[in-house]
């Protein structure tokens, strides 16, 4: 497991940040994403990169038990807090997605919300998800990828080196969904939408969906 305090894992200054940027991107539509993320989820699952735990309220009563993976030590903190108040039961734990302390096969779904945008290495944060994954088990997405449009897309590849500087990470020019074929998942279901966190930021193609490991 990563340990608490991993220095290239701690944005202190943008954890402050998205703290207030994910109420804003909640009220403007993020909520009911997350409804339809994690709608019909049974079982044991992880979530990787859970940040403050904005997902923990809506996950389902189906839903066993929730370990809840948060590499940065501010998000965690109030993460931990939120999962004192959840229906459902939620364990936050120290980690990040490229090494998962958890058995092969383990869970009955993984969660990724917003957090591929910005591991360090995707392919192999998708290989951890499926090692821990069950056969048949569902991994459900939501993330924002770089845009099909070409110059819109070049934009983002352009802005990629100072957005990642100033945003935790993050890349505005992924493509997840390419991502999570190439890693061996079937990818069964996927919605597209444009969607801005903030009305100071233009729309950017979002993705919710599920895939499953063979």
């Amino acid at each position: 497991m990563t340990t608490t305090g991993r220095k290239e894992l701690q944005h202190p200054r943008f954890a402050r940040r998205y703290l207030k940027m994910a109420v804003e991107s909640d009220r403007r539509g993020g909520a009911a994403h997350r409804d339809r993320l994690l709608a019909g989820l049974t079982g044991r699952v992880l979530e990787v990169g859970a940040g403050q735990g904005r997902n923990f309220p809506h996950y389902p009563g189906t839903v066993t038990e929730v370990v809840a993976v948060e590499p940065d030590d501010t998000l965690r903190a109030v993460a931990e807090k939120a999962a004192t108040s959840s229906a459902v039961h939620v364990t936050v734990v120290p980690g990040d997605a490229s090494e998962l302390a958890a058995e092969d096969g383990e869970f009955d779904a993984v969660v990724a919300s917003l957090v591929l945008c910005s591991v360090t290495d995707v392919s192999g944060a998708l290989t951890e998800i499926a090692r821990v994954l069950r056969p048949g088990g569902q991994l459900r997405f939501y993330e924002h990828v770089r845009s099909p449009h070409r110059w819109a897309g070049l934009l983002e590849d352009a802005i990629t080196p100072l957005w990642r500087l100033a945003g935790g990470g993050c890349h505005p020019n992924r493509n997840t969904e390419a991502a999570i074929r190439a890693a061996g998942f079937t990818v069964t279901e996927i919605d597209r939408c444009a969607f801005s966190f903030s009305p100071c930021v233009p729309n950017t193609l979002h993705i919710i969906g599920t895939a499953v490991r063979p």
